[in-house]
């Protein structure tokens, strides 16, 4: 019955060390004040990572010429239901660096892109009191 104890001691060691921590991306904004997401800025960082994500992996879509184009402006504004922040942004730009050029590819598709999740800070909401219908 010892070794059965120590495997449930140890089971429960490693539960606390690994699973005390907090979820990665949901550690808050680091001290940071709240402060809106400008989007002009943001525009031109994620035009900036675009180019340069584009350019490491070989991407040549028209999305990528559009980000290393100067002259091509960048895509800015949300909904007016959306209010992110400037913390939501940093975690935007981070998951796209860190992306692979597999996944990249599908973030500049120019026909269906995707966006990393981190990314999906502005969900849009239906407008109050439109209810679904049946067929």
């Amino acid at each position: 019955m010892s070794i059965r104890r120590c495997e449930l001691a140890l089971a429960g060691a490693l539960a606390l060390v690994f699973g005390a921590g907090p979820t990665v991306g949901d550690i808050g904004s680091c001290g940071q004040a709240v402060t809106d997401l400008d989007p002009q800025s943001f525009a031109a960082a994620r035009k900036n990572v675009d180019c340069q994500r584009c350019s490491e992996c070989g991407l040549t879509d028209q999305t990528c010429r559009n980000a290393c184009d100067p002259a091509a402006p960048g895509t800015a504004g949300w909904p007016l239901t959306c209010r992110p922040l400037q913390h939501d942004g940093e975690v935007c730009l981070r998951a796209l660096q860190a992306a692979s050029c597999r996944e990249y590819a599908r973030y500049v598709d120019d026909a269906a892109p995707t966006s990393p999740t981190e990314c999906d800070f502005c969900h849009v909401i239906p407008e109050a009191g439109i209810v679904a219908s049946d067929p």
